[in-house]
């Protein structure tokens, strides 16, 4: 991220603070607007058409479309968007939050003109989301109003549905799909590529290393004579037997054939066993 650096070094004068907030107030000015003309909305779609035509204002007015026209929900989705922006804005500074909103805005018009679609701001806020669910993926939000869940998960669900979008949807949803996360990418992608790789390498790691140890075998009964063990000869009987001192198990094969453990044998055995080494 060292360019990011270099370019807020150069440029950081030309941000603009509480972006969200002019972002936000500018969609519910639109809202209001909306209600006693309606065809506001159609002149401030982002059509790749009608901005070849002459109407280049398309390219700045799409980010300003209300995401609903139910006035309960509209406040609450610009709260919402409000929420997240100024987050990623005192987290990054306004340079940073600045350039990925840029960058999201001109990723949805290259979109557009790819697709020849219809273009809103509803990708580039999604991508806003993306990138406060990353940063702060353990922040909870109630869902519904109820439910407490924490903010990665939605991320993941988000992730699902555009690799679905990737994967089975036509050629301007896919379109579509990818650019909305460009901004993301470009901000997080070589982290995420970093961090993979050092997990990668840990894992094969600690993989190595394990491979390295010695194996042991779990067994119930193991020969006090030969050693053999039940999982090295599944099929072979043990007995214990009660003529010698402790708990010593033999194998059929040395059941009978085997000198018996006295009391001082078992004792000096224990000592042995539990004396420790000295150091070299």
């Amino acid at each position: 991220m060292k360019w990011l650096y270099k370019l807020e070094n150069k440029y950081h004068k030309y941000s603009i603070k509480n972006l969200m907030l002019y972002i936000v107030t500018l969609t519910f000015a639109t809202y209001l607007v909306s209600t006693f003309n309606p065809s506001i909305i159609d002149n401030f779609m982002l059509i790749p058409s009608l901005v070849l035509k002459g109407q280049v204002w398309r390219l700045i007015t799409f980010l300003f479309i209300p995401p609903t026209f139910s006035p309960l929900w509209l406040i609450i989705t610009l709260y919402f968007y409000y929420m997240i922006g100024t987050s990623l804005e005192n987290y990054w500074g306004s340079f940073k939050f600045n350039l990925y909103y840029l960058i999201g805005t001109l990723a949805t018009i290259a979109a557009m003109f790819i697709t020849g679609g219809y273009g809103t701001s509803f990708y580039l806020n999604l991508s806003l989301f993306l990138a406060f669910a990353y940063l702060f993926p353990n922040m909870e939000i109630l869902l519904f109003f109820i439910l407490p869940i924490k903010v990665k998960y939605i991320g993941y669900v988000y992730w699902i549905s555009l690799a679905y979008a990737v994967l089975f949807s036509p050629f301007p949803s896919k379109i579509t799909a990818l650019f909305s996360v460009l901004n993301f990418l470009i901000f997080f992608g070589d982290e995420i590529f970093t961090r993979t790789k050092a997990r990668r390498y840990s894992y094969l790691r600690r993989k190595e290393f394990k491979s390295k140890l010695p194996k042991s075998k779990n067994y119930h009964h193991k020969c006090t004579v030969c050693g053999i063990t039940d999982a090295d000869e599944p099929t072979m009987e043990f007995r214990y037997c009660s003529k010698c001192a402790g708990k010593h198990a033999y194998c059929s094969e040395h059941l009978y054939n085997h000198e018996h453990i006295t009391e001082e044998e078992e004792l000096k055995s224990k000592i042995i066993e539990f004396k420790p080494k000295k150091k070299e």
